[in-house]
């Protein structure tokens, strides 16, 4: 018998960036650490609709062989791993468990509320944000319980901390390319700033795997970019500190409907790095706006216009916050973002 089994999405081997994935892998390592590789059993949802008779029999085998099961659905597979697993526990009394990938559930739960029936059957439900948890709450799920996002990161040390800055500001976006995750706006603002005082005062590097439906029009934007905005290519996130600590800032004007604890906000931090991000959906609560990062209003360019003169001028604003951004990084550290979990298995 297993300690542990897992059904998520581990890509198939492939180098899939996409924060689902990585999550489900680095949960699953941080897991083998702690209770041995021998105790755990993985099955891997990637492309699981070209099969599902063949996925059915592995979550039968998963619940047959392990005392703890722990599902990382994405929206569209909860509709069908949530009953699936609540129903075939009716058989098996395991202890399930349902760890939430992103801050899309409350939206899906309002407009599935037949889910919460599943989901009370569960003995816990972790979430990336406090927040979160009040909404579900609310929902009627008193199961609930605090998991933040968390990387095993190289954090940067307090003597590694670079504060040697000069005209161009280097500004980096590091996350999945695509227009919900502001990447337009990032670029366009940078444009803007640099045209209107006639010189070069801010670069933008762009980093992350681009978006499918996304990579002919990105393509033709970086075509007819200056040279000062640049992609960069895809940076495998145990490389991301050593990438981040030499920018000045990293801008996160993200508007992505699915968007929670935001690994790129992880890896600015442990890199030293103050994040510059929009107020949607939970960035306000990880990032302490003025302290590790600054706030702009949601869709509000003039305002992250204003923000990057401000800092311009004065780039101690910026410097100033760098400390910060290590101390905040330390509460994601694996050993201590997961004990939540670990109590319950």
């Amino acid at each position: 018998m297993y300690k542990i089994g897992i059904c998520g999405h581990f890509g198939n081997n492939q180098n899939l960036l996409n924060g689902q994935t990585i999550k489900t892998k680095i949960l699953t390592e941080e897991l083998e650490k702690h209770f041995g590789k021998d105790a755990i059993k993985t099955i891997d949802t990637y492309d699981w609709k070209r099969n599902p008779l063949l996925l059915l029999y592995k979550c039968y085998l998963l619940m047959k062989r392990c005392e703890n099961i722990i599902i990382m659905p994405a929206s569209k597979g909860i509709k069908v791993f949530i009953p699936l697993f609540s129903k075939m526990n009716r058989i098996f009394h395991r202890k399930l468990h349902y760890v939430v990938i992103g801050g899309w559930l409350p939206k899906l739960l309002r407009n599935n509320p037949k889910l919460v029936t599943g989901l009370k059957d569960f003995t816990g439900i972790y979430v990336e944000t406090h927040s979160m948890i009040d909404v579900l709450n609310k929902s009627g799920l008193n199961n609930v319980h605090y998991l933040p996002n968390f990387k095993r990161l190289n954090n940067l040390d307090e003597r590694e901390l670079v504060y040697s800055y000069k005209e161009p500001y280097k500004l980096c976006t590091f996350s999945r390319v695509m227009k919900e995750k502001g990447i337009e706006d990032a670029i366009n603002v940078v444009k803007t700033i640099n045209n209107s005082l006639k010189k070069i005062v801010f670069t933008l590097d762009i980093y992350g795997q681009i978006d499918k439906n996304y990579k002919e029009q990105f393509e033709k934007i970086i075509e007819v970019s200056p040279s000062y905005i640049s992609y960069k290519g895809i940076v495998n996130y145990s490389k991301s500190v050593e990438v981040i600590k030499n920018y000045f800032a990293l801008v996160f004007p993200t508007y992505y409907v699915g968007e929670g604890f935001a690994g790129t906000i992880l890896d600015a931090f442990a890199a030293g790095v103050p994040v510059i991000a929009s107020d949607w959906k939970y960035n306000k609560e990880i990032i302490h706006d003025k302290l590790d990062g600054l706030i702009f209003d949601i869709n509000n360019i003039e305002m992250l216009k204003m923000i990057l003169l401000e800092v311009y001028k004065k780039p101690n604003v910026i410097l100033e916050m760098k400390m910060n951004c290590l101390k905040r990084a330390k509460e994601y550290k694996p050993e201590n973002a997961i004990k939540n979990l670990i109590e319950y298995l």
